[in-house]
């Protein structure tokens, strides 16, 4: 699996409806509006690299609206989630109804 950061700069025009365009697009996980230098992140999560060349560069890139990207390739993903699950191997249930 990769995972995929992608920063996204508009055309001030394109704002309003760029959102649920990207969120429409197969690999785009999820579709935020930003503060900042960039107008939209996007996770994007695929099988492989090549899949997401083709997303950012057929997909996220082709839209009207869209004048630059800037994607930054995940090496490991963390979640809060994970970490208390790696953390909590082998140990037992405690009983909190009990004084």
């Amino acid at each position: 699996m990769t995972n995929a950061i992608v920063l996204i700069e508009a055309e001030r025009n394109a704002l309003s409806t760029l959102g649920g365009l990207l969120a429409g697009i197969d690999g785009v996980a999820e579709a935020y509006s930003v503060t900042g230098s960039w107008d939209f992140a996007v996770v994007v999560r695929v099988r492989d690299h090549e899949q997401l060349a083709e997303v950012v560069t057929s997909g996220i890139g082709q839209l009207p609206g869209v004048t630059r990207t800037q994607t930054m390739v995940a090496f490991a993903a963390y979640s809060k989630h994970d970490l208390e699950a790696l953390f909590s191997i082998g140990e037992q249930p405690t009983d909190q109804s009990q004084p």
